[in-house]
């Protein structure tokens, strides 16, 4: 088996509210998944259950093949949630020690590690630092390697670049790549669809509770398109009048075109071959995440808003 955790029809419900509807899906051994969703999605609710913080009212989830326990299996786990998680008044060097000897490492093994970490983040002269002296992103690169020092084969990271600048964003991107492909698999929560593109390998999409959408990015995109190509020439011409396709817009020497039902992205290239205009560039325009991330959210909301509506009106 190479999942390292499913989730089975998971619900968590509080009062009347549904947190978590019938959530399931599966995460491969050493991929970077991406949870997404808008604020109130269910997305912390779902983190809670797999790290076993709270228990679902149904459903089940397994860890690394077995009936997650968490009382066994959260040494296996590192969670990094959005909200600091760190103790303001204990130094730097201390907190991470403790930190990593609650994980199951010894005195020595953690020491090895946070000088390991410590040196690869450039966290050195930080040891008799006060958490509380910290700025955001450097609180942020210390919750960090207290998450991932002790090893674990679940990485679960809640906003990790919140607070941290472009050149320690790339740094933590970096470790992240590096800890996926040495075998630790990566959950990824966060807002910035763009970072969940550069990064992932898959995705699931949460809304009101309920799983909306999963699946590989291309894969996602690809379902998402809309037949649309960009195509640049060295002049463009003004009598294009072709039944394959439909220009949509134009930017300069750039004509973005929609093909037709029942044509194909060569009948457009040949169409400009045959009247022998020059073609620089011809690349099909799929959607980004951003834009199918809130044609879906949107969606939802307003069926699920429509049906209450309907319920309180009958």
């Amino acid at each position: 088996m190479n999942e390292v955790l499913q989730v089975n029809q998971l619900k968590k419900y509080y009062a009347t509210q549904k947190a978590v509807d019938d959530i399931s899906f599966s995460i491969e051994r050493g991929s970077i998944f991406g949870l997404l969703g808008p604020n109130g999605a269910g997305k912390t609710t779902l983190l809670r259950m797999i790290t076993g913080i709270f228990y679902p009212d149904s459903g089940s989830i397994y860890f690394d093949g077995k009936v997650f326990n968490p009382a066994n299996d959260i040494v296996n786990i590192g969670y990094m949630p959005e909200e600091r998680g760190l103790y303001k008044k204990m130094k730097i060097g201390e907190q991470a020690l403790y930190l990593a000897q609650l994980k199951g490492l010894s005195k020595s093994e953690a020491m090895e590690k946070i000088r390991f970490w410590f040196k690869r983040l450039e966290m050195e002269t930080w040891w008799n630092k006060k958490v509380e002296d910290l700025s955001k992103g450097m609180s942020q690169k210390l919750q960090f390697v207290t998450t991932v020092l002790h090893e674990p084969k679940l990485i679960i990271l809640d906003e990790p670049f919140s607070g941290l600048d472009p050149v320690n964003a790339n740094l933590i991107k970096d470790e992240i790549y590096r800890l996926a492909q040495n075998g630790s698999t990566i959950i990824f929560s966060t807002h910035r669809m763009e970072q969940v593109e550069e990064i992932c390998d898959q995705i699931v999409l949460v809304n009101l509770g309920k799983k909306v959408l999963d699946g590989t990015i291309v894969d996602i995109k690809q379902q998402f398109k809309e037949n649309k190509f960009s195509i640049k020439l060295q002049e463009v011409p003004s009598d294009i009048n072709e039944g394959a396709f439909n220009i949509t817009e134009q930017k300069d020497k750039e004509l973005i075109v929609k093909i037709n039902k029942g044509f194909k992205s060569n009948d457009v290239l040949n169409y400009f071959i045959q009247h022998q205009y020059n073609i620089e560039s011809f690349n099909e325009m799929l959607p980004s995440l951003n834009e199918i991330f809130i044609q879906l959210v949107e969606g939802t909301t307003a069926t699920t808003r429509a049906f209450e509506n309907n319920l309180t009106v009958s």
